[in-house]
This record gives structure tokens, sequence and C-alpha cells, in this order.
């Protein structure tokens, strides 16, 4: 079984970088029904099955935190990793492997968890910041960090195809923040003042890294360390880490409306379906495809941001969105091709 997780995604989500960068799988991983039966057909339905549940959770959850009003993004990450961790807990009584892990893999297991928490609540904090679409297609920009801190620290190579799509990030980015001293526009017109658009565009950027960064070690761990202790890690020094800045903030309130503690569930449910069948579609098929298929993500952002927001992207927005995404797929294609030589 494959560990990977996206939050932080969610991580990943909340991320796509562990679907760009991540080892494949061999291309005759099954689901054990299909591999017992000895078909290959019933492969095909869990893929499909499993990719659509989970391009629809990450999005919607992000819907749900757009939805959210006067809680802050720090307060809105801390209930996310309650709620998770309500479910978390009694899986790992019931496949008991400890809430410690193993002696060898703690340092790298509360690193996870850190960089990973703090990812999410960055990413949260860009989605109340930016335009829902401009916050997703930021994110996307993970896999050029991957790549960098896998050289660097795993020793990965580096080769010219990744400087290209890091190319193609950069320019997608730039065409999302445009800033004023290389587009000479005026941004009053802006539906926030462009200084809180500016702050979002740099907490999207920064999501990215630590996300990559959380990526890298997950790798690094391999499969030593137990999918569901990985998630625990990261939700208990989440919560730790949202109630000490929230301290430090003074920012602690509940919501007063019904309806937002509905969205606060759901955005804790929703992460965590998006991390269960995320790892649900790499066991059933290699992380090219996933990746290629988690660029509906961006569709679901641009659809769900002018229904329910009535904002419609600009087309420095869409072109943005297209340079990050041929570079997320660019990335995921070559990984992919490499798989099969």
């Amino acid at each position: 079984m494959r560990h990977l997780d996206s939050a932080g995604a969610a991580e990943a989500a909340e991320s796509g970088l562990q679907l760009a960068e991540g080892e494949p799988l061999g291309s005759g991983e099954q689901p054990m029904a299909a591999e017992t039966a000895g078909t290959p057909a019933p492969r095909r339905y869990w893929l499909c099955d499993s990719l659509q549940c989970w391009s629809g959770a990450q999005p919607v959850g992000s819907l749900f935190v757009k939805k959210v009003q006067d809680v802050h993004a720090v307060e809105i990450s801390g209930f996310r990793c309650v709620v998770q961790m309500t479910v978390i807990f009694p899986c790992l009584i019931y496949r008991k492997t400890g809430f410690i892990g193993p002696k060898d893999q703690r340092i790298l297991l509360i690193a996870r968890g850190a960089l990973g928490s703090t990812a999410m609540i960055l990413f949260f904090y860009a989605l109340q910041s930016t335009s829902l679409a401009d916050a997703t297609v930021i994110t996307f920009s993970s896999p050029v960090f991957t790549s960098i801190f896998a050289c660097i620290f795993l020793k990965e190579k580096y080769s010219p195809w990744d400087a290209l799509f890091t190319i193609f990030a950069i320019t997608g980015v730039i065409l999302i923040v445009r800033p004023p001293f290389l587009f000479h526009f005026n941004t009053t017109g802006m539906d926030r003042s462009y200084s809180v658009h500016l702050k979002g565009t740099f907490a999207a950027i920064g999501h990215a890294v630590f996300a990559a960064a959380t990526l890298v070690i997950l790798r690094k761990m391999g499969k030593s360390v137990d999918y569901f202790l990985s998630i625990w890690y990261y939700v208990v020094l989440g919560l730790i880490e949202c109630v000490i800045v929230l301290f430090i903030l003074g920012e602690w309130s509940l919501p007063y409306c019904g309806l937002d503690r509905l969205f606060l569930l759901l955005i804790g449910l929703f992460g965590l379906g998006g991390q269960v069948f995320l790892t649900k579609a790499l066991q059933i098929e290699k992380a090219g495809l996933v990746a290629i298929m988690k660029t509906m993500d961006v569709v679901f952002a641009f659809t769900f941001q002018v229904i329910f927001f009535n904002d419609v992207p600009t087309w420095w927005t869409v072109g943005g969105a297209l340079c990050v995404i041929a570079s997320s797929t660019g990335a995921a294609i070559r990984k992919w091709c490499e798989s099969c030589k």
C-alpha cells in the first residue's frame, strides 16, 4: 500500500504535488478483489470512482472555506484538525499502529506534521484573501518546488525539463499576481484591495513551498510509516499550532451562524475524504494519470467562483492558470514516461 497525504493538500489539498512528483505505482497494481478474480475490468471502474470523488471533494472543501464568514483562517484550520482527529483516533486503535510511530521516524513525522499544518493554514488564508480560482491555481506550482527540494535533499536529478516547467509556473503566477511595475495598470478596480490580494497570493505560494517540503519528507519516510499515523501527526501538531497562533492573535471566536458551523464540519469531512480517495486512486493507477486528473480542481474552482460568488475570472487569470497547469501536467507526464521505460 502506498501511504500519501494530500492535505496539507490537501496538503494536500489541498496541493496535487503528491501526484505530480510521487514515485509512480506499477501499472499492474489493482484492488484486491480484481486481483483475486483475475479480471482487469473492475480496476478501471475503481479508478473512475476514486478520481471522481476525490476531484470533487477538494474543491468543495475550498468552497466551504470561502463561504465561512467572520472566522479566521487559523481557526478554520483548527476546526478541521479536530474533525479529522475524531476520525483518525479510532482508526489508529483499530489498526494497532500506536500513536508515536517508529523511533527512527519520529523527527520526520514531527517535521511532516508541522510543515503540513502550516501549508494548510496558508492555503485557507489564501482562500480568504484572494479569489478561489487564483488560490487554487497558484497551489499547482507545488511540483516545481518539489523538484527543487528533491534535488537538494534526495539527490534526485533536476533536468532541463524541470527548469522549463519552473519557468511556466513562474510565468503563470506572475500573470495571476499582475504586479503593477510590470503591467502598469490601476488596481483600484479589484473587488478587494490589491494589498490583500497580494497577501493571499504570497500565502498560496507559501502553501506550495511547505506542501512540497511535506512531500519530500513523505517520500523520505517511504512505506515505513502507516498512512493514518502520518495524518495523526498532521492533525495533532496542526491543532497545537492553531491554538498557539490564535492565542497570540487573539482571534478565537465561535461562529455565530449555524450554517458556518455546518461548513466547518464539512471542511473537515471533505478534507479527510479527499485524502482517502486520493490514496485509493494512487493504489489503483500510476501517479501520472492521477496528476492529470487533478487538473479538474482548477475547472471546479473556476466554476464555483462564477456560480457561487458571481466573480468572472479575468483573461490574465485564465492565462496564468493555463501556464501553471501546463507546468504541473508536464511534470506528471514526464514522470509517467520515465516510469514506463
